[in-house]
């Protein structure tokens, strides 16, 4: 008896109309983003009246031994003062398509342009704040501003430095870098210096955070603390998924044996729950999108290694105003004008905003330019 089979063309085929879209992580950097002088990322709007840049005033404490008996006049104490620029640039996208493609979709796939533009909006500024907290001071205007492309990141891209540059990089900011586990790796060549990192000594650790801080604390200029409560002064330091692995790790004990485990110490103590560490002061904050710049494959891979097999990973201690974002836009939707007689349907996103990590010629005199509240820590970290 011969079986009847279903033709493929009969077969039953079904299909969700719930679009799933791919993750896309909220930028972590938001609670430390605000428009008073004590963020970290300081947002100005002073650019939304136009303008291509704007001048951020910032001064040196004063530091002569000064007088008692002795004569004054003409002995009195120079204000230090340098204008920071930032410079901002456009950056739009858009998605289109016509009617025929909206009639054949099983999904209405077109709909989600919306909540995808605002998505990629977001993925920008926050990797852009990335770029910045790592690149190169410079005075000079970015490179590609006002091209197709446009550039927003302020300053020479780490990967589009040159060696002479991040050796200069590296000795104007002496007194606010870190190699390791200790101020003795330090050299004003900066793949010499991040050749003595290893894999025992050299991760991120608790005691490396306090020195980080230390370092912050004893620079000139001063990095101001983000925070002071009761006299107690906080920095936060934005640290890549594989050294904030290596410091929960070294933190292990101390979260273990300081914290409860019973109550609500399942819900607090870091042992178990994901989020901030903070140690001596220091708020760690892992920031995972770092990690595909620094790891294989990524912009600043080649020039975090000396040939050996660690590589450095970076870590940014910060304090108040270590970074500047300028708007002279706010994200805005645009759409389509041609339209081919309303057949084609396009969506798009606008804005116009500029971010760099604040730096200041110190003194002013000369050519020597430092960043302005971030101390910049290189540690190896474990094998995956």
């Amino acid at each position: 008896m011969a079986l009847s089979e279903v033709q493929n063309n009969n077969k039953l085929t079904l299909y969700t109309q719930q679009i799933n879209r791919e993750y896309v992580r909220e930028n972590l950097f938001s609670p430390y983003m605000g428009e008073s002088i004590t963020a970290i990322i300081r947002v100005r709007n002073e650019l939304k009246k136009g303008g291509e840049q704007m001048n951020i005033p910032l001064v040196s404490r004063l530091r002569a031994v000064g007088r008692s008996t002795g004569k004054l006049v003409d002995n009195e104490e120079a204000i230090d003062d340098y204008g920071y620029r930032l410079y901002v640039d456009f950056a739009r996208n858009a998605v289109k398509t016509n009617k025929y493609q909206q009639q054949i979709d099983s999904a209405d796939s077109f709909g989600e342009a919306k909540p995808l533009l605002s998505d990629w909006g977001k993925e920008l500024q926050r990797d852009e704040i990335i770029e910045a907290l790592m690149a190169i001071p410079v005075e000079a205007a970015p490179a590609g501003l006002a091209s197709d492309n446009g550039q927003r990141v302020n300053g020479l891209l780490w990967e589009a430095g040159s060696a002479a540059q991040r050796n200069t990089w590296v000795t104007d900011n002496a007194d606010r870098v870190l190699f390791g586990a200790t101020k003795a790796n330090y050299s004003t060549t900066f793949l010499t210096a991040i050749n003595t990192l290893d894999t025992t000594t050299d991760l991120l650790s608790g005691k490396a955070l306090s020195l980080m801080k230390y370092i912050a604390k004893q620079a000139n200029p001063r990095i101001r603390p983000f925070k002071i409560e009761d006299g107690r002064e906080y920095f936060v330091a934005f640290v890549d998924g594989l050294c904030f692995r290596d410091l929960k790790e070294d933190l292990k004990l101390v979260n273990k044996d300081a914290r409860p485990r019973e109550g609500r110490g399942m819900n607090d103590n870091p042992i178990f729950q994901d989020g901030d560490l903070v140690y001596d002061g220091v708020i760690a904050r892992e920031i995972p999108d770092i990690d595909p710049y620094v790891t294989a494959g990524g912009p600043w891979n080649a020039n975090l290694t000396n040939g050996s097999a660690v590589l450095a990973h970076p870590v940014f201690l910060c304090g108040q105003s270590a970074v500047a974002m300028g708007w002279g836009q706010m994200a805005r939707p645009t759409f389509l004008k041609e339209d081919d007689y309303q057949f084609v349907t396009g969506s798009g996103i606008e804005m116009c905003y500029g971010v760099g990590k604040v730096f200041k010629k110190h003194p002013k005199t000369t050519s020597v330019l430092k960043q302005w509240g971030v101390v910049t820590g290189f540690f190896a970290a474990s094998a995956i």
